[in-house]
């Protein structure tokens, strides 16, 4: 083994198996793009995404893990490299370990001196990837069932829920449901078998939110989009398909996901959301999207695993699957490379010909400023973009570059539909 984390190959060309597997999930590691990464996946000796999910959920036969202490163990090995001189373990002298930092325990360093080397960097993000580290074990919740935990009916209308400050107070004191998770024997038994002392009650509410805040981003983020392009869920059924889908939105996915627009729309008259992408993980939602939308009031997902254009030719098309009144895309990415944008081009030029409402979501302002330079070359009508009232607390860390500021899912946002008129794109093509 190297001794610095590899750097992973860019395919000349853009591959349907792997435009978006090796370009921004497994690429995550040099395109600073948060995310589990091929060395991930190559360190617990999972072959894909799906392996992956069978294991956290207990049902994969395969996998060696003898017991919980082992699987987390492996988990955290994935991040241990020197955050100084990213030496690996396998490559320090006999006798030799890496020392974690003792105020996140979230980085490592194989010698002092790295350490005090790293500290004028590292203190600047020290406490926040101290919340990083929690919330990389008590995520599992969300494939034991302990999370997502349930939610209360609106007592104000989409509307007037404008923010989480809104949000918020139409759920009551949830104090009761994060202390019947934290009583609970999967939470025992993960900080039994976790390689760090338990945190105190205090952090783990707080962390439980965070990860609650990141599932329900999402799906506010949808009924936002809903809302800014006047589209009514009331008046018709309304079909929302989610391109560019990952591991991250389909690894632990189940049928009860967006139920929130349940809440959001109460009484609409019945919601698809169709996820589309080539790293969708197999599991409940993976069914044939609907060609005629059936019954009321409920939210039916499906899901299609290939690039978005490609299920436009094979489904949309054929009428094996209903037109989009939107389209939303979370972290599409296409900034991050030239690999990336080949692979998205096809979709961005579909949505833009066919006038499709679409908008995406990002992870921070300056991949906000990239994707917007790069769909206004590409002509596309910006209608508005911004910070996210919806943004996730729960903090990202790029995970070959700890010291890297965190950043959140969701925190911004693009809407866009159609091409630019005319007298604009005259003046466009002027200004370049």
């Amino acid at each position: 083994m190297a001794s610095h984390i590899p750097a992973l190959p860019l395919p000349d060309v853009p591959r349907t198996d792997s435009v978006f597997s090796v370009l921004s999930g497994f690429h995550s590691l040099d395109s600073n793009v948060p995310g589990l990464s091929k060395v991930i996946l190559n360190k617990l000796n999972m072959k894909d995404y799906g392996e992956y999910r069978a294991t956290v959920e207990g049902k994969a036969k395969a996998i060696s893990f003898r017991n919980y202490k082992e699987m987390f163990k492996k988990m955290e090995e994935t991040f241990e490299f020197c955050t100084s001189c990213n030496t690996l373990p396998a490559n320090l002298c006999e006798g030799r370990t890496l020392k974690r930092c003792v105020k996140c325990l979230n980085v490592y360093y194989c010698t002092k001196e790295c350490q005090r080397k790293d500290w004028p960097q590292h203190k600047k993000v020290c406490k926040k990837l101290r919340l990083v580290a929690i919330d990389r074990l008590v995520e599992w919740m969300m494939f034991t069932g302990d999370l997502p935990f349930p939610t209360e009916k609106w007592s104000k209308s989409a509307a007037e829920v404008k923010n989480w400050d809104d949000w918020l107070p139409m759920q009551g004191d949830l104090t009761p449901r994060l202390d019947a998770i934290l009583s609970g024997t999967n939470m025992e038994k993960l900080w039994q078998n976790a390689s760090r002392p338990r945190p105190d009650d205090s952090d783990l509410h707080q962390s439980l939110w965070r990860i609650q805040s990141e599932f329900l981003s999402r799906v506010l983020s949808v009924g936002m989009a809903v809302q800014q392009f006047g589209l009514d869920p009331y008046a018709k059924p309304l079909t929302i398909h989610i391109a560019g889908v990952s591991h991250n939105e389909t690894m632990g996915a189940r049928l009860t996901d967006y139920d929130e627009l349940n809440n959001m729309f109460p009484g609409h008259q019945g919601i698809e959301i169709v996820m589309v992408g080539p790293e969708v993980v197999d599991g409940p939602i993976v069914r044939p999207p609907l060609r005629a939308f059936g019954p009321r009031r409920s939210v039916y997902i499906s899901a299609f695993k290939g690039l978005y254009h490609q299920f436009w030719e094979d489904m949309i098309e054929k009428e094996e699957a209903a037109k989009p009144d939107l389209v939303v895309g979370f972290h599409p990415g296409f900034h991050a490379s030239p690999g990336l944008i080949e692979g998205w081009l096809p979709t961005l030029l579909l949505l833009r010909d066919l006038n499709v409402p679409t908008c995406f979501t990002l992870y921070s302002d300056k991949e906000l400023e990239r994707s917007l330079q790069i769909l206004l070359e590409l002509e596309v009508r910006i209608e508005d973009s911004g910070p996210n009232p919806f943004a996730s607390h729960k903090p990202e860390q790029v995970q070959s570059t700890p010291n890297k500021t965190p950043v959140h899912c969701s925190s911004h946002y693009i809407r866009f539909q159609g091409l630019l008129p005319q007298e604009d794109l005259e003046e466009s093509r002027v200004d370049n």
